[in-house]
């Protein structure tokens, strides 16, 4: 029995009714600390329970791509741990990786609160945080100074997007001096242009914006780190057929599929209680269940379109082992979950594991990376 999902989700969500922002802060407090108590000699007996609880390891879901070794296909996705509170622990909670950010050059606050919503009739979130974070180079700090016994084993990637202040036509500038500053701090990078929460962001997915930027980060990478684009799935198909030409000529390591989505179409909320406005009028991203179909389709598209060549992390309405299956064959060979989670609660990553071992046991498949793309 899950006793997130019957005992402790209810209370949260309902009972309680526990603002959305706030829980998430006082979660990722307390995984902050868990983190930092790794140091010590009394908190093996701990992390060991914890890993027994929530870890599953097994080759058969294990990959490497980009030079980097997966241990299992599922991550967390950006948005969480956007400054790197807690990178450590992830592993320890059954992620094969994690993605820390989204982080821009300058802080800053993000969006007036209340900007986090839970649409429980929907399974899905509706936020418009902004990208609130402390920066790129406090993120650095914080990742430089950590000591090499607390150094996570997984593979990190990095989040980057557009500070608010900076205009859009100086936006190249401004990913590039947090690249620069994160560098040497992340496994892998990811442009995001795809937040529909800092204004004007989207139109970076545009093909002339978002050459300028991924020439400036390449020419500064010179193919040192991995670097991939986060899309919406909001883009129409040729739009995004536009981008994966965009992504062969400054060779890019992937694609994440998607962002979250501006539609509103096919909800089953009607209000936010929090506002006392619908849904309809409320500015924001929406993730979830209502994003699953869509990102499924936009991971199929760019699988068919490069013929399987270029890696895609795949994220959007992942709650079950049959949503990332779903997923993995539509062509994505990692998988990374938030809403999810939220809902699900922290045993999700390793059902999701036992229930993708039992699909290759299935299919007579030896590893993960034999399913991705299989139903194309």
């Amino acid at each position: 029995m899950n006793i997130y999902r019957s005992a402790i989700r209810p209370i949260l969500f309902s009972g309680l009714n526990v603002d959305p922002e706030w829980a998430h802060h006082q979660t990722l407090q307390l995984l902050s600390w868990l983190d930092r108590a790794r140091v010590s000699p009394a908190f093996s007996w701990i992390e060991s329970k914890i890993q027994s609880s929530f870890c599953l390891s097994d080759h058969r879901l294990s990959q490497s791509l980009w030079g980097l070794q997966f241990p299992n296909p599922i991550g967390l996705a950006a948005g969480f741990d956007k400054d790197g509170l807690a990178p450590g622990i992830w592993e320890g909670l059954g992620f094969g990786f994690a993605e820390l950010g989204t982080v821009t050059l300058h802080p800053q606050l993000g969006n007036p609160q209340p900007r986090l919503f839970r649409l429980l009739s929907d399974e899905a979130v509706l936020n418009r945080m902004g990208f609130n974070n402390q920066g790129a180079k406090a993120l650095a700090m914080r990742l430089q100074s950590r000591e090499a016994s607390l150094k996570p084993s997984i593979p990190i990637g990095i989040n980057l997007g557009k500070s608010k202040v900076t205009p859009l036509e100086a936006a190249a500038d401004d990913y590039l001096g947090s690249f620069q500053a994160l560098k040497d701090c992340g496994d892998y990078f990811v442009v995001n242009v795809s937040s529909p929460n800092t204004p004007g962001l989207r139109s970076l997915q545009d093909t002339e914006q978002l050459s300028k930027i991924l020439d400036r980060l390449q020419q500064e990478n010179q193919g040192q780190k991995p670097l991939l684009v986060k899309i919406a799935p909001d883009l129409e198909d040729e739009a995004i057929c536009e981008i994966l030409l965009l992504a062969q000529t400054y060779q890019l390591a992937g694609i994440i599929a998607t962002n979250t989505t501006i539609r509103r179409d096919g909800l089953n909320t009607q209000m936010i209680a929090k506002t006392g406005k619908s849904v309809t009028e409320e500015a924001g991203g929406i993730s979830g269940k209502p994003l699953q179909k869509r990102s499924t389709e936009v991971i199929r598209l760019i699988w068919q379109k490069t013929q399987g060549q270029l890696p895609i992390i795949g994220v959007g309405g992942v709650f079950t082992a049959e949503d990332a299956w779903e997923k993995i064959l539509a062509g994505a060979s990692l998988i990374q979950i938030y809403t999810g989670w939220v809902y699900e609660g922290p045993e999700m990553v390793r059902n999701i594991l036992t229930g993708l071992l039992h699909k290759l046991e299935q299919r007579g498949l030896a590893s993960i990376s034999e399913a991705v793309g299989l139903q194309n």
